[in-house]
């Protein structure tokens, strides 16, 4: 893997050394001597910053904010191509996979000096799983932004056709309600399971006691690991969950035929737009737990702010990332994106507690988990949705191929 980073970066050294030549020398001024701040914002997160950005400027008018947006899909090979040049932005919006990477390779600057002139940087103002994103080696590389978990979305009026007036809460109870969902027949199931999420399997794993990554030993192929991914094949094996790729899952769920699936928070609104015929008919519930009395887990994902080691403007985008994580601001940003708040201070408005669909996300990330926090992570993800496929779809032997998958991880650690 480091032989591969190194690779990658001298290309994209070439690349950017070419770029430099016929572009000259970036300002660090506006005509009228305003600092220029620069920004990268991925997806639509970038297109939603600019009310946020409008609102620093107000607020520090010496200041003039450039904010880029840039498609997740090339994001990766473009921060690449910045850490070879060390022509990037001031500050970077980071997916939370990524921030290992990045900091091994030195891309991402130390915020420890500026903690207490900015304390709406510190870890404290965060949720325990998220801090886990913020430290690497020693150094304070990030901070989160926004947050989100998977929890279990459920159909009310068809869990109480068949007998559940409350959601499943045990493993058992949602096999149970599974099975007896899928009986209706005529092509209806009784929950889908997302296979081709490479945090699929953690929650579970977790629940039944396993870690991921040990002493950074994988452990796919443990007994308490090996448990829970059999417990998951099994929906597949009778019939429970589909196992087709093409279903359409929103509509799927509107007209009942999967009546359960875990998912984030973006699929409030995106069950209240594509199917609002069933509004008053659905809710959200914590995962359900290995037993009764058990503790849920689910995973924990969204975005951080990093500023860049090469960046020109360092003690603005430190001022920018503390503006950002204003329990205030972080209220605004939700009203404008729906993007659910990372500080714990936010979660106190009445914008979060008086919803009860998005207050079980509340819950669900008191006991939520980061994936690993290892550099290596996003190829070892894509290696357990080859094994998961290989399982559900190719028939694979589940004891067999985590013994594969457990190697091959193994080998990625080593770097």
């Amino acid at each position: 893997m480091a032989k591969l980073w190194k690779s990658m970066i001298a290309c994209m050294l070439v690349f950017s050394i070419v770029l430099a030549g016929c572009s000259g020398q970036d300002k660090t001024t506006t005509a009228d001597g305003k600092r220029i701040l620069k920004i990268w914002g991925m997806g639509g997160e970038g297109g939603s910053l600019p009310d946020m950005v409008a609102a620093f400027e107000k607020a520090n008018p010496e200041i003039d904010v450039q904010v880029q947006q840039i498609p997740w899909g090339s994001a990766h090979d473009k921060l690449l191509t910045a850490v070879a040049s060390k022509s990037g932005p001031d500050v970077i919006q980071m997916g939370m996979t990524w921030i290992p990477e990045f900091a091994n390779a030195g891309a991402l600057m130390d915020l420890t000096p500026y903690m207490e002139q900015y304390p709406n940087l510190k870890p404290e103002n965060f949720f325990e799983g998220a801090r886990e994103t913020m430290k690497f080696n020693d150094q304070m590389i990030s901070v989160p932004w926004y947050m989100e978990t998977r929890v279990l979305y459920y159909r009310t009026d068809l869990l109480k056709e068949v007998g559940y007036n409350e959601p499943p809460k045990t493993w058992a109870e949602l096999k149970d309600a599974a099975t007896k969902l899928a009986a209706r027949g005529n092509g209806n199931y009784g929950i889908l399971l997302d296979n081709q999420d490479a945090a699929f399997t953690l929650p579970f794993a977790w629940e039944n006691g396993s870690e991921v990554i040990s002493n950074n030993q994988a452990q796919f192929n443990q007994p308490p690991y090996i448990e829970a991914v059999n417990y998951l094949t099994s929906f597949y094996k009778e019939g429970l969950a589909p196992t087709q790729s093409d279903m359409q899952l929103l509509p799927a769920f509107g007209q009942g035929m999967v009546p359960m699936f875990f998912s984030g928070p973006w699929s409030i609104n995106q069950i209240h737009e594509t199917a609002p015929q069933i509004d008053g008919k659905w809710s959200t519930a914590l995962i359900p737990a290995k037993e009764e009395g058990g503790k849920s887990a689910s995973v924990l994902g969204g975005s951080n702010w990093s500023v860049f080691s090469s960046a020109v403007n360092k003690d603005d985008a430190v001022k920018f990332i503390s503006f950002m994580s204003d329990p205030a601001n972080q209220v605004k940003y939700y009203e404008l994106s729906k993007d659910l708040p990372s500080t714990l201070k936010a979660w106190e408005d009445k914008a979060f507690s008086s919803n009860e669909q998005v207050k079980t996300f509340r819950e669900q990330m008191e006991t939520s988990r980061t994936s690993p926090f290892v550099k290596s992570w996003e190829a070892i993800g894509t290696l357990i949705k080859d094994s998961l496929q290989q399982i559900n779809l190719g028939g694979a032997d589940v004891q067999k191929q985590m013994e594969e998958l457990n190697t091959q991880a193994n080998e990625l650690l080593k770097d």
